[in-house]
């Protein structure tokens, strides 16, 4: 590494890492504000809220270090454009794409942060933020029906009225049908816990249901083999976007193994493997600007640029994702359009320029 990508790659990542530190900053202040209205609400005090705030700052960070690797390098490449820097790198025979392929090395830092921050850090953390705060006022994970969650299991149907933060479950009611859907056995348990890849059941009635006669029996505890394991139960507590990519898989094939929909869970599979390379794609496209009008337009201005450009890829990639949904788009194309268009942006630009 040589002493200008050396120098380049610090301005980038100094100014970088002190935007995503007030962008930070930022989201957890407004997480603040807004956990102040349910203060009170049973046992959530004030430490209870700051713990909160803390614990989701990984799932903000996940979330803005493209953005902050956009403004930042878009405010770098302005400050080194005013004080005629890249003039002077041009001049001493340095490419645009020498210089854009010299911040490899801050791109792929930001790139494995994403990955490490997203996959490995922030899933544990929103589930123990969200989990904190249902203890805390006293509820219950969700509830989809008022009859609770109504989830299918090979030739079963499975209604389980209460999910707690625990990821154990009360209340549950076990529908199992045979080969031509006739009604067999219903079992009703009033809470199951999960131990040993399975669960075990307690307070367990069970009713068969044969062709001339029913019969009931009363078990005071037994074993449930299923498809539903616990970690299924973290999407009804944090967002498909802020699960971990194992995760995501296992519960997309469970849900293929009971023939339901998974379109919007292999979106949110998708980008969480292409999320990573945001960082690198939004260096390419920032570098550029460096050299579009270097001697008007400083660096605050382009750092203006960066915001209102950083603000339209978020619209732009939540408007792809929700026609993706609607119009039942491949997965992989509605996840990758927004970034093809900002990849294609920035090299459109390099290659513009260098031919000038």
């Amino acid at each position: 590494m040589n002493q200008i990508t050396k120098y380049l790659n610090k301005e980038f990542f100094i100014n970088i890492a002190m935007i995503m530190l007030g962008l930070i900053a930022l989201f957890s202040f407004f997480d603040f504000i807004r956990e102040i209205n349910d203060l009170g609400k049973g046992g959530y005090g004030l430490i209870q809220v700051i713990s909160f705030v803390l614990l989701s700052i990984p799932g903000h960070v996940y979330e803005i270090i493209p953005l902050a690797v956009l403004i930042g390098a878009m405010y770098t490449v302005g400050e080194l454009s005013q004080n005629s820097e890249f003039t002077v790198m041009r001049s001493s025979g340095l490419s645009i794409r020498k210089i854009a392929s010299s911040l490899i090395y801050v791109g792929l830092f930001f790139s494995f942060l994403t990955f490490a921050i997203g996959d490995l850090i922030s899933p544990n953390s929103e589930k123990n933020a969200q989990q904190l705060k249902i203890i805390s006022t006293d509820s219950l994970v969700s509830q989809e029906f008022k009859s609770g969650f109504w989830i299918k299991d090979g030739k079963s149907f499975v209604n389980i009225e209460n999910v707690l933060p625990d990821s154990s479950l009360e209340d549950i009611h076990i529908y199992e049908f045979d080969k031509n859907f006739k009604l067999r056995t219903i079992v009703n348990a009033k809470e199951g816990i999960f131990q040993d890849g399975q669960w075990e059941l307690n307070n367990i009635s069970l009713t068969l249901l044969e062709d001339d006669k029913v019969t009931s029996t009363n078990i005071e505890n037994g074993n449930w083999k299923s498809l539903i394991r616990p970690e299924m139960m973290n999407a009804l507590i944090i967002s498909p976007e802020k699960m971990s990519t194992i995760n995501l898989a296992k519960f997309i094939n469970y849900l293929q193994l009971n023939n339901q929909k998974v379109t919007r869970y292999e979106i949110a599979l998708w980008e969480k493997l292409i999320h990573p390379i945001m960082p690198l794609v939004m260096l390419i496209f920032a570098v550029p600007f460096g050299f579009l009008q270097e001697r008007s337009g400083g660096k605050y201005l382009k750092m203006f640029f960066g915001i209102v450009i950083g603000i339209s890829y978020q619209i732009l990639n939540t408007m792809i994702r929700h026609l993706g949904l609607l119009n039942d788009w491949q997965p992989f194309m509605s996840s990758l359009i927004p970034t093809i268009i900002f990849l294609s942006i920035g090299l459109y630009l390099i290659f513009k320029i260098e031919r000038l």
